[in-house]
């Protein structure tokens, strides 16, 4: 380059030849202002999308959160659940803790037949938690002169009583069936339940342990009842058992309850007399309609 601001350009053992390229000083002056800006722009329009990105993540991020189910760590409450109650129970799917209290302590007799434990007069519990908050629903079995002590102490202690109603028809002694319904701490709830419980004869201590048996035979054509169903079921100690979840999601006051509360079917069969159960509540021991 010369010192007019051209370019020369020459190749070795040729004809010479010049290539010249002219720019005056104010046409190089302004090319480098022009390139100064494309560059600052440059820098611009990569901090916007570094910008744009960042708040799509972000957003993402919070309509993931939005989406995924709203159920609280599990920080031990399950088992601070379990001994408030008295009785332990076992973690389900969705973060549900749930126990079951059957009424071992009955012996209820209907139309000669004694009903077992797990046919229909099974107690239960459901409990979720929900960050600092929660929720329990459940089904409680009682004899007749425990339902008023019984639902004096769950309305003190803030607990619904949202049904009352048989199941069972002609048995003896005569039950009746409680649903329950709870909102708030679910280790409070679970203190409130035990209080009210403490007034019948429920029991909340732990079984005696035996040694792991096989279920006694179940006097049925079970297949003949799965294929009518189109499920199949299982021997809960002698009693045919069906638990079918509901396909639509199911909410109140926003918790989902989707899967916890399948409808129930079971059959207990003697000496080829057969009663059937129906029941909402799919817990092991749970209660129903005989027939």
């Amino acid at each position: 380059m010369d010192g007019r601001g051209r370019f020369q350009f020459q190749r070795s053992g040729l004809r010479t030849r010049s290539l010249r390229l002219g720019f005056s000083h104010r046409e190089t002056s302004s090319m480098a202002r022009r390139s100064g800006r494309a560059l600052v722009s440059l820098r611009k329009d990569q901090a916007m999308m570094w910008k744009r990105l960042a708040m799509n993540c972000a957003v993402l991020a919070f309509a993931a959160m939005l989406s995924a189910p709203a159920i609280a760590a599990d920080d031990g409450w399950q088992g601070r659940v379990g001994e408030a109650l008295g009785k332990t129970g076992s973690s389900m799917p969705g973060g549900i803790y749930r126990v079951g209290l059957p009424r071992t302590d009955l012996k209820v007799m209907l139309d000669g037949i004694e009903l077992k434990a797990g046919f229909a007069l099974g107690s239960w519990l459901a409990f979720e938690a929900m960050g600092d908050s929660g929720m329990v629903m459940g089904d409680l079995v009682l004899t007749m002169d425990e339902v008023s002590p019984v639902m004096k102490k769950l309305i003190e202690g803030g607990i619904e009583v949202t049904a009352l109603h048989n199941h069972l028809l002609r048995n003896q002694p005569f039950t009746m069936y409680m649903h329950v319904l709870g909102r708030g701490d679910p280790v409070k709830l679970a203190a409130a339940l035990h209080s009210a419980l403490a007034e019948s004869k429920t029991p909340l201590s732990p079984a005696p342990s035996a040694p792991a048996t096989a279920p006694p035979p179940i006097d049925l054509d079970t297949a003949a009842i799965d294929a009518a169903l189109g499920a199949k079921g299982t021997n809960n100690g002698g009693v045919y058992q069906f638990g079918i979840p509901r396909a639509e999601p199911i909410k109140d006051a926003g918790i989902g309850q989707r899967d916890q509360f399948p409808t129930d079917r079971r059959w207990q069969s003697r000496n080829h007399r057969r009663l059937r159960a129906d029941r909402q509540g799919g817990e092991p021991g749970g209660e129903g309609i005989a027939r």
